[in-house]
This record gives C-alpha cells, sequence and structure tokens, in this order.
C-alpha cells in the first residue's frame, strides 16, 4: 500500500505541483489550503507524512505544527517557508518538525527529502528492535525510557516529548557516560547537518532538562561538558 501524504498550502501552483510530483513518485496524496483545513485532514486520515506551509490563513503551519502534536500525533512534518528565517527555523523544529525547506525549491528535492524522512524513520526503527530489543526498558534514577512505545516517564508521570525530544533522550541514554559533541547529536538525531546550527541541539537539550530535572539549573541527568557537549549519567545519590 502507497504511503498517504498530506500537503498543506496555499498556493494553488505549488499545491498541484508537489501532488503532481508526489503522485509520481508512488504516494497517495490529501491536499489542503489552510492550516485549520489541514489540521482538521491530518486528524481525520491520519496521514504517513505531511508538508506543511509556514504561512498559512487561520492556522499558520507552527500553530499547527503545535497542535498535532499536543494531541500526540507523531506524524513526520516537514516545514516548508517563503522566509528564510533563521527564527522560523529554530522555533519549527523545536516544536516537532522533521525537517525544514526553503522556497523556491525544486519538487524533486522535495520528494528526495521526503524519501529520506521515510528512510530514516525505517532505519530507526530497526536500530531500536536490533540494539534494545522490544520492550526494553532503559532506567536511570527516575528516568524511565520505552523505545518500542516512544514514551520516557519521569518519576512516574509521562513526559510530553516531541518527537526530536525523545530520539535525543534515546540516542543518550543509550550512550549513558560518554560525551556527545553537539555536532555529533546533531548528525545522529536530526540525521543531516543544519548548516552547524547547534543551537537546534541546544533548545532541546534545554527543553529536556525542563522535563526530566528537578531544579534544570543544576541538572542531574544531562550534564553539560564545557567545550565539549554533553552527556547522560546516573544521578549520584546522597
Amino acid at each position: 500500500m502507497s504511503k498517504k501524504i498530506l500537503v498543506v498550502d496555499d498556493e494553488k501552483s505549488i499545491l498541484t505541483l508537489l501532488q503532481y510530483n508526489l503522485e509520481q513518485a508512488g504516494y497517495s496524496v490529501i491536499t489542503a489550503m489552510d492550516g485549520e483545513e489541514g489540521k482538521n485532514l491530518a486528524i481525520e486520515k491520519n496521514p504517513d507524512l505531511i508538508v506543511l506551509d509556514l504561512m498559512l490563513p487561520k492556522l499558520d503551519g507552527i500553530e499547527v505544527c503545535k497542535q498535532l502534536r499536543q494531541q500526540k500525533m507523531m506524524v513526520p512534518i516537514l516545514m516548508l517557508t517563503a522566509k528564510d528565517d533563521e527564527f522560523d527555523k529554530v522555533l519549527g523544529l523545536e516544536l516537532g518538525a522533521d525537517d525544514y525547506m526553503t522556497k523556491p525549491f525544486s519538487p524533486r528535492e522535495v520528494v528526495a527529502r521526503i524519501k529520506a524522512i521515510f528512510r530514516r524513520s525505517q532505519i530507526q526503527a530497526e536500530i531500536k528492535g536490533s540494539e534494545l530489543g522490544d520492550g526494553e526498558l532503559l532506567k536511570f534514577g527516575g528516568l524511565s525510557i520505552y523505545p518500542d512505545r516512544y514514551e520516557a516517564y519521569f518519576e512516574d508521570d509521562l513526559l510530553e516529548l516531541t518527537p526530536k525530544e525523545f530520539e535525543l533522550l534515546l540516542y543518550l541514554a543509550k550512550h549513558k557516560g560518554r560525551v556527545l559533541t553537539r555536532d555529533q547529536l546533531l548528525s545522529a538525531v536530526w540525521n543531516y547537518d543544519f548548516a552547524g546550527d547547534t543551537r537546534i541541539v541546544d533548545v532541546h537539550i534545554s527543553h529536556l532538562r525542563e522535563k526530566i530535572e528537578n531544579n534544570s539549573k543544576k541538572p542531574l541527568y544531562i550534564k553539560t561538558i564545557r567545550g565539549l557537549g554533553y552527556k547522560l549519567e546516573e544521578p549520584k545519590t546522597e
């Protein structure tokens, strides 16, 4: 069965162009021209991936992404924008987008990026299955991570994590005690180099600390190694 892709953009020409090229690549395509319709279709149709424009009527792409993540929809999201704006870029990824492209772009590039997202998802699923085994629990102090369920708990409370926050936490956990540079984390979790934009890593580390540390200013789990990067370690008991 072909994978289903929802494309949300308020420019008819872009919708038509992307729909044609994605269907030629073997995907089933649904379209929407505003954020509200796009959000509703995402919930109703449960697509395998969403191509989401940033600037949309009714609800912008950031708000659509935010609301879908709040409803626990972990579908991959490829965000599009006409602005080469670093703030938008970091914010979009911070809210749970999986990738980011700036207009103008070639349809071939969009198709290639979508194939890469699906390929990464498949590889990550296989790695999790082979390295960790189905249902194997990772536990560090009050932190519990269930890789197969894509869930993490802190002191028995389910953590509200975006997909990238979970993948970053899981990668740190699988390399417990090892110092990982920002570039290593950027490459491993985002799977390509955002032109060296390691601020994305720092933003996600900060958000993780807010969720798994009793005092994010004095972290016990995710430690900063000055001049090098980060590591996750077992909290020391007094």
